[in-house]
Formats: C-alpha cells, structure tokens, sequence
C-alpha cells in the first residue's frame, strides 16, 4: 500500500487520485469483481457578527472517503474521515465484508462503461480568495453596519456572516474512470429585524458565489436586507379566497424543485408521484421549457460528470410544457429498464423559459392578488401533489404593491399548480442549481382571516 501524505494534502487533485486509486486496487485485491469510490477534502473559515461585534469566527476542514464495491450483484458500502493508509484499509475491507453478506440485486452495479464522461473542460468553478480573518469580518461588519444605518426602524440584527470555502473531490471506478474538480464558494448575507412601535419584523438577503468579485458588495446586500425588512413592517391579514398569486424568483425554484422530485427516477419506480408515468405528458402550459446546461462557466452546479462519472445530462427536460424525460441515476434507470441520463446528483443549471416579462410587468399583470416573499412548513406531498403552506408577502392592487401581508396560508395542487402558470418572469435567480424568474399561478386558495 503506498504511503500518502495526508498531513496536508493541500487540495491537490493528485494526492486524491491516487488515494482512490489504491482504494480500487484493494478492493480488486480482496476479489471484487467492480469496486467506486469517491473522495472529497474541504477547508474554509466562516466569519459571524451581531450588533457590530464579532460573535464567531470558526475553521472547517473535512475529509470524506467513501467505498462500494460489489460481489457480482451484491454490493457494500463503508466510508471514513480519515485518510490514514490504515483507516482506508480497514474500510475497504468493511465494504467487502458487507458485500458478501448482502441480498443480490440485479440493478446493482457500477453505471456502463460507454456512458463515463470523456471531456472535461475548464468550467471556470475554481477562484481562491486570500483573506484572512480580519478582512472577513470587517466585510461582515461593513454588510451589517449598512443594514443597521439604513433607518432609525431597524432596532435589532440577526447578525451577518461570510463563508469562504474551497474543495476538491475525485471521483473513481473500476471501468478505468478517475477524475477530480476543485471548486470554490463564497457566500455574505446578513439579516435585520424592524419595529415600526406597532410590530418588528425580520428580513434578509445574501449573495453566493464561485469567484469573491462575483458577489454583490457587503454594503449592497446589508441595504437589500434592510430594505426588505422595512417593507413588511405593518402586516395585515387577508381574507380567505381564491386569488392569483405571484413567487419571487427564490421561492419559484422551490416550484421547480417539486417538479423535478416528481420526475426522479426513484418516484418513477416506486410509484410515488403525483406525475407517475408522465413522460411526453403537457404538465406546464406550451410556452414553458426546462434545459439543462451543466457546462456553464462559474456556475454553482456546474460539473463534467454526475455521481457516477456518468456525462451529465444536457438539453431539455419540458419542451413546450411536454415532459421528455425523467431524472436518471443508474439504479432508478435500471429499475425502469432504462440508462441513466446523468441525473445521479441531481439537475445542473436547470434553466426555466420565460415570457419576457419583468417583475414590474407580471405585477401589472396579476392586477389584483397576493405577492409570495416567504414559505414556511413542510406541506408539500409531492406522491399526490397537494400543497399547503405558510406564507408571507404583499397584497397588490391595480398592479401595484399595496401592503405587506402575514399569517397566511396558500393552497392547492401542484399539478394544477404547473398547468396554472400564466408567465414566467425574466428576473432570474441563479443562485442554485434551477436557474428560473418569478412564477405567476392563475389561482390558488389563500387561506387567511374568516
């Protein structure tokens, strides 16, 4: 077995590897027929104040290996956070351990060999930020300070925070793949409570990034955040009805996301979605595409291969409101008898169409009905599509923001839900993995005061 230097491995690409590397052969030793690992080191530092006082400053490095091999068609599993030649060892010898104990299952396996991705360009995910702890926390302070000097109504902060991180993970199978990415990702975001002498209300805002010039200034983001937090200051309650209602971009993801649970491969075959069998099915209206782009550059899921080294999916997912294909890793494509598209972790860059229309124009639009900023609750059975949640917001009348809203509940059906967008705004929130604008539904159940 060779001897690694895990004292400090630095973030190197190849240090990694080759660890995986020796993981494998062990694994082949001991009389796997097919063996994958992955691996995965981080380091950051996070940077948390309150009140203009620094509350917390704390250093992560973790490290992450993680074996399965397989024994024809039973399979084992182990994992370790130490990277000491011994600890790794030991834990390929748990996972064959395992594997000869375990129930055969003929979905099992390694994905084929013909699917492993074979191009990795540059996708721009890696940009080191040389700040020391000082530098963090006057950003910190600077975000919040603009925040708490923004109105004399802004009485109190939840504090704000920085995260600086950086990793390298690697990736390895008996079919011949090895490959690693190192990506970095800073985030800055800060949250402030009013009080107006009739209620205090709280608000944030935060900004995430591949690259620290990338993210909006701390003094932009402690302003937005005081901004939004003066805004709801003077809630009401609203009487129950049926009304349209608008999500911000960050809660319209959310959409999306139930969406794409609903088409995952594991609901497929397990039959618990509320859009069973809904390939080549019109789920949205016509005007609605959903496309996959997981080359971007510098975007926060971007990658050259999912979970299992397969090529990540790209093109659409809904071209004119019609399903094309479900989200397949190997097991679930498997147990549909079908290939796994690329889905083993998840979407990337999931791009949702929009109708051109600004956020100001899809308020003009609705004329009359409730503006969603905030989600609360689990409410959300995605095997039968029902939907009921907590929410806050605005009331709009004739097209314009009337007043702040609270204590509200929204209901309905996500398949109607889906089949109910009127517009999709052009205001884009790229901060995650879908990348899609406001989402304006023809009606739902706003449940509120009598």
């Amino acid at each position: 077995m060779k001897k690694h230097d895990t004292s400090s491995l630095t973030l190197s690409s190849e240090s990694l590897e080759s660890i995986i590397a020796d993981a494998l052969d062990q694994a082949r030793a001991l009389g796997a027929s097919a063996a994958e690992a992955g691996l995965s080191v981080s380091e950051g530092m996070n940077v948390s104040v309150r009140m203009r006082e620094v509350e917390t400053v704390e250093y992560q490095q973790d490290n992450g290996l993680g074996i399965s091999v397989y024994f024809g068609q039973r399979k084992g599993s182990a994992s370790t956070s130490s990277l000491d030649p011994e600890a790794i060892r030991k834990t390929v010898q748990a996972a064959c351990d395992i594997a000869r104990h375990t129930s055969e299952d003929p979905c099992t396996g390694l994905a084929d060999a013909e699917l492993m991705a074979r191009e990795f360009p540059d996708l721009d995910l890696w940009h080191e930020w040389h700040i020391d702890s000082a530098e963090a926390i006057d950003k910190a302070l600077a975000c919040e300070a603009a925040a708490l000097d923004s109105s004399d109504l802004i009485v109190n902060s939840d504090g704000a925070s920085i995260d600086i991180g950086k990793g390298v993970s690697a990736y390895g199978n008996t079919h011949g793949f090895l490959h690693s990415e190192r990506k970095t990702r800073y985030s800055l975001s800060c949250s402030v409570v009013g009080d107006d002498g009739n209620g205090m209300q709280r608000d944030y805002w935060y900004d995430v990034a591949r690259a620290p010039e990338w993210l909006d200034s701390p003094e932009a983001i402690g302003c937005r955040a005081a901004e939004r937090t003066l805004r709801r200051l003077g809630a009401r309650k609203l009487a129950t009805g049926g009304h349209p209602v608008l999500f911000v971009p960050e809660l319209a993801r959310g959409l999306i996301g139930h969406f794409n649970q609903a088409i995952g491969g594991n609901a497929q075959y397990r039959k618990a979605s509320f859009l069973l069998d809904s390939e080549g099915e019109q789920v949205f209206p016509s005007f609605v595409d959903l496309t996959e782009h997981p080359y971007l550059p510098g975007q926060l899921a971007s990658a050259n291969y999912d979970d299992e080294g397969v090529t990540p999916f790209e093109g659409a997912v809904v071209a004119q409101g019609v399903v094309q294909t479900y989200l397949l890793s190997t097991y679930s494509a498997r147990k549909l008898g079908r290939t796994s598209n690329g889905h083993a972790s998840g979407v990337r860059n999931l791009r949702v169409s929009d109708t051109g229309d600004s956020f100001e124009q899809l308020l003009a639009r609705m004329d009359r009905g409730l503006l969603v900023t905030e989600l609360m609750g689990q409410g959300v059975n995605t095997v039968t599509g029902d939907y009921s949640r907590g929410a806050t917001g605005f009331w709009v009348e004739n097209g314009e923001i009337a007043y702040p809203v609270e204590e509200i509940t929204i209901a309905g059906n996500l398949r109607d839900m889906l089949r109910g967008i009127v517009a999709i705004g052009n205001d884009t929130d790229r901060r995650g993995s879908i990348h899609c604008g406001s989402i304006l539904i023809d009606e739902m159940m706003v449940a509120g005061e009598g």
